[in-house]
């Protein structure tokens, strides 16, 4: 039997006369949209349903406001998210679990500061199953005493491991440093506050905010739409409320100002957070931001990446991206490096800011970028799940499928000079705010030499 030598990469690559010539990118493929047929109960609840049969499944994403109406509901949110699916007043959680294994599904729950959020799946035969157990602990869940305390403890446990990692403690002060004491900046209550939650609270808070009106139900998958929606009202039509869901309040516009300083002591790592005023998804710009954000720091082969990681080495990755917030968006830039090059990390971070404005990007740049940015789009809509989360999000944003179908082409319209023109009005180096999270013993005197640095 002969033995195949190891070849290399590197040697895979290359030819007696030459490297191999990478194959040209080939057309996208288009992800075709299905209609998405939309209702609105008696009570209030917004239903979209598309039905997009690739596998016999149905996806599911439920979406409450929450804002919060004390700081308190911070941590009784939590718990209620942990403890919502622990039992109702006719099944226990064990119960609950069985039920939806008899059709393949799952049901999951979530509380940010804009919302609690209901994901689950189940084959699509078993969607009168999926929505039943669904109002079941809408309706009735019992926050019995004992779970409340069970799940309030593993709770205490969880918060006291994220509050140390210092990708949170970064996010923190970011949130702080941007958005001050708005409500959006408690993402994650303090275990002592947690620790005070009572079943009592719990039971108060679902009843006043978990609420149909305002809310959006969406279901994506191989369902004929308006079938589901008539399920939807049978199975939802007595969760119900005179209250409407509460929407979040806009936080304040980031403010351009020196970065700060936070010291986290004994730090081998910092992390450099910075952040500007961006475009909603509403403004007829907002694609052209999006493609001169990849071309900065959005992608793999973008110019901050190349420079931080493939040329310098300072950092595994280095990522810039644009973040929708209620009534508004922002621009947020992100890496973590070793304490000693954290100043030259931050020189080089500024300096592709600037390059942005003062080189603009070439047709090339502008190409792979686009291709990217087409490309990702139709991979993360190729699917029940993400075509489900994406449609309820743009709803909850007041947009709706058409504005996907129309993503490509206005992609596709952008030109050079007008990500140049852009970049010119967001990229500019001082217009940022953020922090700095490190050992300032360690990194303090020259990440203060580069000025703008508090």
């Amino acid at each position: 039997m002969s033995v195949v030598a190891h070849r290399s990469a590197e040697e895979i690559g290359r030819t007696a006369l030459g490297p191999r010539p990478l194959p040209p990118l080939g057309p996208t493929r288009e992800v075709p949209l299905p209609d998405v047929v939309e209702h609105v109960l008696s009570t209030g609840l917004r239903v979209l349903a598309a039905r997009r049969a690739s596998v016999p499944m149905v996806e599911l994403r439920l979406r409450v406001p929450y804002a919060a109406r004390s700081p308190e509901d911070t941590a009784v949110a939590e718990v209620l998210s942990s403890t919502l699916l622990t039992g109702t007043a006719t099944k226990d959680r064990v119960a609950i679990d069985d039920e939806l294994a008899t059709v393949g599904g799952e049901l999951n729950v979530s509380v940010d500061p804009e919302r609690l959020a209901v994901t689950g799946s189940a084959l699509a035969s078993g969607l009168t199953t999926l929505l039943d157990v669904l109002a079941d602990v809408l309706t009735s869940a019992t926050f019995a005493d004992d779970e409340v305390a069970r799940e309030r403890t593993r709770l205490i446990e969880r918060l006291a491991v994220a509050l140390a990692q210092p990708r949170t403690i970064a996010r923190e002060a970011l949130q702080r440093k941007r958005f001050g004491d708005h409500p959006i900046t408690r993402e994650m209550p303090r275990p002592a506050e947690v620790e005070t939650v009572t079943a009592e609270q719990v039971r108060a808070l679902h009843a006043v905010s978990t609420v149909p009106r305002g809310s959006i139900l969406t279901l994506v998958g191989d369902i004929d739409p308006d079938t589901a929606i008539a399920e939807v009202e049978r199975a939802l039509g007595g969760w119900s409320s005179e209250r409407t869901a509460r929407e979040l309040t806009p936080p304040p516009a980031p403010k351009p100002d020196d970065l700060e300083l936070v010291h986290r002591p004994g730090s081998v790592q910092s992390q450099l957070r910075l952040s500007a005023p961006a475009l909603t998804r509403h403004d007829p710009d907002y694609s052209t931001l999006q493609l001169a954000n990849l071309v900065f720091g959005g992608y793999f082969s973008s110019r901050w990446m190349e420079n931080v990681r493939e040329d310098k080495g300072y950092t595994y990755g280095a990522h810039s991206g644009i973040e929708q917030v209620p009534g508004g968006a922002v621009l947020s830039v992100e890496t973590d490096v070793a304490s000693d090059v954290t100043a030259a990390a931050l020189l080089e971070t500024r300096y592709e800011l600037a390059r942005m404005v003062a080189v603009p990007p070439t047709a090339a740049e502008l190409e792979s970028a686009r291709a990217y940015a087409i490309g990702s789009l139709a991979i993360s809509l190729d699917n029940q799940g993400g075509l489900a989360g994406t449609l309820t999000g743009l709803a909850a944003d007041g947009l709706g499928v058409d504005w996907l179908r129309e993503r490509p082409a206005r992609l596709s319209a952008v030109t050079v000079d007008e990500v140049a023109e852009i970049a010119l009005r967001f990229f500019t180096p001082t217009a940022f705010t953020g922090v700095v999270v490190g050992d300032a013993e360690v990194i303090g005197t020259r990440v203060r030499a580069l000025g703008g640095v508090s």
